[in-house]
Parts: C-alpha cells; sequence; structure tokens
C-alpha cells in the first residue's frame, strides 16, 4: 500500500547527454521531492543487520516488492526489533541509491501490523502438524553413531555442500557421502524435494540423510516449510537431520526431522566422529591392552616357575599310579564278591518265602467252593422256574374263566354298531347294519326287524 504526494518533472534539454550520475542524482531529487513522507504496509524479508548498525531488509506483498534501509540513528528509537514475515507499517520517503541505481525506501519509523501472510501461514501449519503429533520426540529416531553413509539432499552446486564437504573432509574424510541433487528455493523446490527424500529412501545406501541448504529470506527457505516436504521427511524411515539456514532461521522441517542442526556445517560435526579423538582414545585403548598384556604375562610366568617347582619325573608318577590302579583292582574284585554273596543269599530266602506261601492250594480251594456254589445255583433256579411255571398255569386257568372268549366259544355273540356294542334292542332300527363277533371270525347282519 502506498501513499505519496504529485508528482513533477524536472526540465533539461532533450539534445543533453547526461552522465549516468547525473541521470541517477536527478532521479533521487525527484524521488525525494514528491515521496518524501509516505506510509507504507507490507511484509518484512530478508533482513540483515551489519555491524554498522544500520538495517537493510526488503517490504513485499502479494505481488510487489522494495528495497528498505532504516539507518543506525532511527533504528535505535524503535521499542522493538522487527523479525521475518513481520506485518510493518513504515513511514518514510523514497530515494535512490546513486551508485548502483537502486530505487529504495529510506525508513524513518516502523510499527507492527500484525504477522505477514508466510508467518501466518507458518503457523497454521505449525499447529496443525503439532496437533497431529508429527513433533513429538517419541517417534524420533536416533542418529547412527558412526554412519556407514551420509546422504544430503540439497543444491549440488550451492554453498551447504560445500560446508559439509569441508567439515567431513576435517574430521573423518573415510565416510562416504552422496549428494542426492534438488532445487532448494522456487517453485519446483517442494517437489523436487520431496522426490529426492523418496529417491534416497528408496536406494537403500544411506544411513542417515541430511535436509538442508544455506541461509536465505524468509522466502527462500519456504521449501522447507511446505506440508508435503514435513510429511516425507516425517514418513521417511531413515534419520533425518534438517540443516536449513542460520541458527536464528527455524522451519517446518528442523520441527518434522530428527534432529535439527541450526547450520548444515554443524549437521556433518553432529554425524561425523572426530578422527583426532577417536585416534587419541584408540591409542588410549593401545597403552591399556598392552599394561594389561604385560601383567598377564608376568602373572603367567609366575604360575609357570611355581608349578616347575612342582613338577615330578612322570615315571615315578607312573608307577605311583599303576600301585593304585592295582589296589583299587583288588578293592573292586573283593567287593564284587561279597556283593554276589549277599545277592545269592537274599535269593535263596526270598524262594523259600515264595514256596511257603504258594497260591496253588488256595486256587484249589477256590475252586472247589467255586463248583459247589454253581451246582446249588443251577437246583435254586430249577426250583424257581418251577414255581413260575405252576403259578403262571394256575392264573391262566383263572383268566380263562372269565375270559369274553371263552364265552364266545360257547356259542354266544357281540353285536356291533358302527364299533359301538349294542347293549340293548332299543338301539337297534329296522335295517341297520351291524357286525357280530362269534367264537371263531366275524359276520355282518342287516337287521329286519327289532322286538
Amino acid at each position: 500500500m502506498l501513499r505519496s504526494t504529485n508528482a513533477s518533472t524536472t526540465d533539461y534539454t532533450p539534445a543533453q547527454a547526461l552522465s549516468v550520475s547525473e541521470l541517477n542524482g536527478q532521479a533521487r531529487r525527484l524521488l525525494e521531492m514528491n515521496f518524501n513522507n509516505i506510509r507504507v504496509e507490507g511484509e518484512l524479508s530478508g533482513l540483515a543487520r551489519p555491524s554498522s548498525g544500520h538495517w537493510y531488509f526488503t517490504l513485499k506483498d502479494s505481488q510487489a516488492h522494495i528495497r528498505c534501509a532504516m539507518f543506525r540513528n532511527k533504528n535505535q528509537e524503535l521499542k522493538f526489533i522487527p523479525s521475518e514475515g513481520m506485518q510493518l507499517i513504515i513511514r518514510g520517503r523514497i530515494s535512490l541509491y546513486e551508485g548502483r541505481g537502486d530505487y529504495q525506501l529510506i525508513v524513518e519509523h516502523m510499527d507492527d501490523a500484525g504477522a505477514g501472510a508466510l508467518q501466518k501461514a507458518f503457523e497454521k501449519l505449525k499447529h496443525k502438524l503439532a496437533e497431529e503429533g508429527l513433533f513429538d520426540s517419541q517417534r524420533k529416531q536416533p542418529l547412527p553413531t558412526h554412519p556407514k553413509h551420509i546422504g544430503v539432499v540439497t543444491s549440488p552446486t550451492g554453498a551447504a555442500i560445500q560446508d559439509i564437504l569441508a567439515v567431513l573432509q576435517r574430521r573423518f574424510a573415510g565416510i562416504p557421502i552422496t549428494v542426492v541433487p534438488s532445487a532448494v528455493q522456487g517453485k519446483e523446490a517442494k517437489q523436487q524435494l520431496v522426490s529426492a527424500i523418496k529417491q534416497a529412501e528408496a536406494s537403500g545406501l544411506f544411513d542417515v540423510l541430511i535436509v538442508g541448504r544455506g541461509g536465505g529470506s524468509l522466502e527462500d527457505l519456504w521449501p522447507f516449510n511446505e506440508e508435503c516436504v514435513a510429511r516425507t521427511i516425517a514418513d521417511c524411515s531413515i534419520p533425518v537431520v534438517s540443516a536449513v539456514g542460520h541458527e536464528i532461521d527455524f522451519t517446518i522441517a528442523d520441527f518434522v526431522a530428527d534432529f535439527r542442526a541450526p547450520t548444515p556445517s554443524a549437521a556433518a560435526e553432529t554425524l561425523s566422529p572426530d578422527k583426532d579423538d577417536l585416534l587419541a582414545r584408540l591409542q588410549l585403548l593401545q597403552r591399556k591392552m598392552t599394561a594389561l598384556t604385560r601383567h598377564r604375562l608376568e602373572l603367567s610366568q609366575q604360575q609357570l616357575r611355581g608349578v616347575s617347582r612342582q613338577l615330578r619325573h612322570p615315571g615315578e608318577r607312573l608307577r605311583e599310579n599303576t600301585q593304585r590302579l592295582d589296589d583299587l583292582e583288588l578293592r573292586l574284585q573283593q567287593a564284587l564278591t561279597l556283593k554276589l554273596e549277599r545277592a545269592g543269599n537274599k535269593l535263596s530266602q526270598q524262594h523259600d518265602r515264595l514256596k511257603h506261601h504258594s497260591p496253588n492250594q488256595k486256587l484249589k480251594e477256590l475252586t472247589n467252593k467255586n463248583s459247589h456254589l454253581e451246582t446249588r445255583l443251577h437246583q435254586l433256579m430249577q426250583g424257581v422256574l418251577e414255581r413260575q411255571k405252576q403259578a403262571l398255569k394256575h392264573l391262566s386257568g383263572q383268566l380263562n374263566a372269565v375270559s369274553p372268549l371263552a364265552t364266545l366259544s360257547r356259542g354266544y355273540s357281540i353285536i356291533q354298531k358302527e364299533g359301538v356294542v349294542i347293549h340293548r334292542s332299543d338301539e337297534l332300527a329296522s335295517g341297520d347294519e351291524v357286525s357280530a363277533r362269534l367264537g371263531q371270525g366275524h359276520a355282518t347282519l342287516e337287521v329286519t326287524s327289532v322286538s
């Protein structure tokens, strides 16, 4: 947003040729005369604070940007120090740096107008991924103590790879390192970073990755704030070291990575062991091993001397062992003989006891008793059967005496009409069909008259 007074022109003869210095001088005066007290709102980017105390930065919006300078005597009056991505309202004047012909805004005062668009996007994505747990320390992978192969996802022509190589050459030149090339700024950078990280992971060559670049403005570092890059780093199965910008620069990649190094050089320092330190440790271990070996040798020599003094002629030891063997053989024979005698006596005693308690007699008695009981059982069963037969015969006679079949056999019959037994003549009518059960067989009859 730009506010200014009306501009005017400076007269000069069209045929007159101006030097570059004269042209820049006239342009500066023209700008300062017509834009000497304006207010501009925009987002701060690329703040530089050299030792002179002056501040140099860029003010931008979504479509344009302008270089700004705020000199020491002015910035010392501020009650805050602006940071990358801040939305500012600036009061100042337009000028032109004649030495380079650069158009710039000389800042007299600035106020904080709230966070800039990029900074808001940064905070929004940071909050979203934090809520998902992508920043949790529990999911961070440990870095290898002694990497076997380091992959570096960065620009092959940037300063970052040169810094990494210089540190590794100084500290431990034996670690293999491979650059997986990718753009690190611009529109294509985020997709190239995602592809490079996935390519490095799929190759199976590396046990750790460095993903980073050198310093720059918030816009330059923005590919490392893209959600797709952050999720690719979070999903990577290889430990990832984020090394983006300088120590004061923070990106989303720093939070999702397994380890954040403030600079590419610091990443190389973290992953590479110090060869001088390793050499010193190795020499210390060598001295300890030498001293321990010398001590063990001295102990062994002392033990050998002690054993030598106790050593006897093998012939004498052989004679003693032979005599001892003979003695043991005699004692063994005596013990076996005694044991066999005892076993024989015990066997005889057991035989006598077994003979005395033989089961043959008992078995014979039980056999006789069983035969006697079997005979008695047969007699009792015959008696019971005979009595049951007589009782059955008697009951059969009684049953036959009262049986209706016996009555039928004497010439009587049973008359039924439709399955119902007829007891009286008034239960019939002339023309009824009835059945008669006789002593032997059945007959169907028709009633001709009833009396």
